[in-house]
């Protein structure tokens, strides 16, 4: 296992993190999958094994009940490893049930511990933006929590880009924790994040943890121009993520198809391997229903891409070239920073644009 630092911090993660979205099966999490606390064991041992130190859940997930399964599968094994959830998403009815409120999320923050059994999460997630609670408001609430020993560190999950910066700095100016990671989704499929969040990552010294690497699947070699699992979570009814190109989408997966032959690794290695490459990736959150697509995903951290496939991949999936970003293409380039690099390194093949 390759173990890198979290942005800014000096905590080290696993490159491969165990999501534990599917633990619960509680109401729609159901079409994902419903493993119970037996499941959960065997599995998160299979992952201790291969090296990864890093468990990551939600309140919301299965309503509780991943942290639930979480806690008593971890019984015992606590120590040495780290533990992320998340607050912000509706989970109940009332009306200061959902946000990032101080009540909220002093009070997430609490039933998630008794639920996880444990003192402390070591990353505390802002599961999603809130606009209507003052970004003060938000990070003293997450100041209290540090002070109390609750929480450990914070991150920022599926903010925007000016989300990320108000926050940071807020921050900054009233003397309040700042974000060390952001969670967001980036794979081939979806690659809309290099516009702003992977070089607000890189300059601002967030380590990014990928969520659903594999695109709910879409990526793993389970599904092709002529296959689709009659089993799958898009068979029943999930629409995240979105598919925007179906075309774009085969060409992409034609692409990991023909690598992964060629290299004699499965489809989701090679998928997982580009997105370990990209700037400011800590580390990536990956789920599974079986030991066997656990230790292929963790195998993912040894292949090393060439140049060449890295390119083969990237021209299949770039993304658009938008303003105002072809504009410094034609003009800035001898003024890039690291951070400008994040995204327009994908585009230093094209003359002017």
């Amino acid at each position: 296992m390759e173990y890198r630092t979290l942005g800014r911090s000096g905590l080290r993660v696993s490159a491969i993190t165990m999501g534990t979205f599917s633990f619960g099966g509680v109401g729609a999490f159901a079409k994902v999958a419903s493993q119970d606390v037996k499941d959960a064991r065997r599995l998160i041992d299979v992952c201790l094994d291969g090296g990864v130190n890093l468990f990551d859940t939600a309140n919301m997930y299965s309503l509780g009940r991943s942290e639930e399964i979480l806690g008593e599968a971890l019984a015992g094994k606590r120590d040495g490893v780290l533990i992320s959830s998340k607050a912000r998403m509706r989970i109940g009815d009332g009306p200061n049930d959902e946000g990032v409120s101080r009540y909220h999320l002093i009070r997430e923050c609490e039933r998630s511990l008794r639920r996880l059994n444990t003192d402390h999460i070591d990353i505390y997630f802002m599961h999603e933006w809130d606009g209507l609670t003052p970004v003060e408001e938000m990070l003293s609430a997450l100041d209290t929590l540090m002070r109390q020993g609750k929480i450990r560190y914070i991150g920022c999950s599926n903010y925007s880009g000016w989300h990320i910066m108000k926050a940071l700095g807020v921050a900054e100016t009233k003397n309040l924790p700042r974000f060390v990671t952001q969670q967001i989704h980036y794979t081939l499929q979806a690659r809309e994040a290099e516009y702003e969040l992977l070089p607000i990552s890189v300059d601002q010294g967030l380590g990014v943890m990928v969520w659903s690497p594999l695109a709910a699947g879409l990526l793993s070699g389970a599904f092709g121009r002529d296959k689709a699992p009659a089993d799958s979570r898009q068979a029943a009814g999930w629409t995240e993520p979105p598919i925007r190109d179906q075309e774009r989408l085969w060409n992409i997966i034609d692409a990991l198809e023909e690598i992964a032959a060629e290299r004699g690794v499965s489809v989701a290695q090679v998928n997982l391997a580009w997105t370990l490459t990209r700037p400011g990736i800590a580390t990536l959150v990956v789920g599974g229903l079986s030991e066997q697509q656990f230790r292929d995903n963790i195998a993912a951290v040894d292949l090393r891409l060439s140049g060449e496939e890295l390119e083969r991949l990237n021209q299949v999936s770039r993304p658009s070239y938008i303003y105002p970003y072809w504009h410094q293409h034609n003009f800035a380039k001898d003024r890039f920073c690291p951070a400008d690099w994040a995204l327009h390194a994908s585009y230093e093949d094209l003359g002017p644009v």
